[in-house]
């Protein structure tokens, strides 16, 4: 049910032309991220649509992710980037999913539930190159192979890593990033795991550095229309500026104008009053606030990124602190404007077009955090799938 005229409307289109742009860049399939609900935009439409093109990796964090798709009815192999923690083996036994390992017990969990279902299963071996979050040192691998020798039912088939600093200024990270991993995957042929997947390719280093589009590429931010790069600055090179031209922003969110006044000069709005009107303004109440993920960092007031809208296809900023169920917006220069009227919060409307990384800069985060924070409480309505 859909009583509030709030929405976020996800163009499956543009995920799959976003998806084969990708994969076409990297030169190797691409495994489609769809982990956090794939960014906010819905994991399990997505990924349909994603199957229907041909899309044959995906990948989650949470051993849960992966049980929704496979529970609406993806085959396809699924990665579960972040492992599996006590009581998971079993799940991803019996659902087929594909762990990333990277602890002992992970190998002797996964193995005990592999032999009371009877069967093997498929495993990747992460690597902490330089991110230092989760992995193998470079240093224990030796040790970790030999632990896996010891465990034939998990069968180790890939290697991955992930980039700590692709996106990012000087590029000698990356590459020593890439020269471990290289080294590591000499270690496992030569220890005899053959490895038929090597990947360590982001969205940045699919773009940035050909010599991690190896076995996959692992697009996540890509696939859903942003570049992986700083918000408030240019593409960083040609090649990005190439791939910027090409993505298409997947997500619009939508809302329309519920309450519409004209106040006096000195009329103060919302909380606190720091927003005061300078003229006599038209004032509009649209019904989306912070609750539903619109970031409170947003609101017209001092030490806030004022944000803006778009109503009859002309800006229009936000007028006061954002509120949990509303927000206000100065439609003084749209004396058209009338209740029940489109307002965009994020998309195109006319002319004008407002992004995630617009947003991103304003309320200092990144376009990942815009795009995941939009709630649960906001419906989604897929087109062109």
């Amino acid at each position: 049910m859909n009583v509030r005229p709030t929405e976020a409307v996800i163009d499956l289109s543009a995920v799959v032309s976003n998806w084969r742009l990708a994969s076409e860049l990297a030169g190797k399939p691409a495994i489609a991220v769809v982990k956090a609900n794939a960014y906010g935009h819905g994991a399990v439409p997505v990924a349909r649509a994603l199957a229907a093109a041909g899309c044959g990796f995906f990948g989650v964090a949470l051993v849960e992710e992966g049980v929704q798709l496979r529970e609406a009815g993806l085959r396809a192999p699924i990665l579960v980037f972040g492992g599996a923690y006590a009581g998971g083996y079993d799940l991803l036994v019996r659902h087929q999913l594909t762990p990333f390992v990277f602890r002992d017990e992970h190998l002797a969990d996964l193995a005990a539930a592999a032999r009371a279902a009877g069967r093997t299963v498929a495993a990747h071996v992460k690597l902490d190159t330089g991110m230092g979050r989760i992995g193998v040192v470079p240093a224990g691998l030796p040790r970790f192979l030999e632990l896996a020798r010891r465990h034939p039912e998990v069968r180790l088939e890939g290697l991955c890593t992930h980039f700590a600093s692709a996106d990012l200024e000087p590029r000698t990270v990356t590459h020593a990033q890439v020269e471990a991993f290289d080294a590591a995957a000499r270690t496992m042929l030569a220890g005899g795991f053959p490895l038929r997947f090597r990947h360590l390719a982001n969205s940045a280093g699919t773009i940035e550095y050909p010599d991690a589009r190896q076995d996959l590429a692992r697009p996540g931010i890509m696939l859903y229309g942003y570049l992986p790069f700083a918000p408030d600055a240019p593409p960083p090179t040609p090649a990005a500026a190439e791939v910027a031209a090409k993505l298409r922003p997947v997500l619009s969110w939508r809302s329309a104008i519920t309450h519409l006044k004209t106040v006096p000069a000195g009329t103060r709005i919302s909380y606190g009053g720091f927003w005061t009107a300078e003229r006599e303004s038209r004032i509009a109440t649209v019904p989306v606030g912070y609750a539903d993920g619109y970031p409170r960092r947003l609101s017209g007031r001092p030490g806030f990124g004022r944000a803006d809208a778009l109503v009859g296809g002309r800006r229009c900023a936000v007028a006061g602190t954002v509120c949990m169920d509303m927000i206000m917006l100065d439609v003084t220069a749209v004396p058209e404007a009338q209740v029940g009227d489109e307002v965009v919060l994020l998309g195109a409307q006319g002319a004008e077009r407002i992004g995630a990384d617009e947003l991103a800069t304003k309320a200092g985060t990144i376009p990942y955090e815009v795009l995941c924070g939009v709630g649960a409480r906001v419906p989604r309505r897929y087109v062109g799938g």
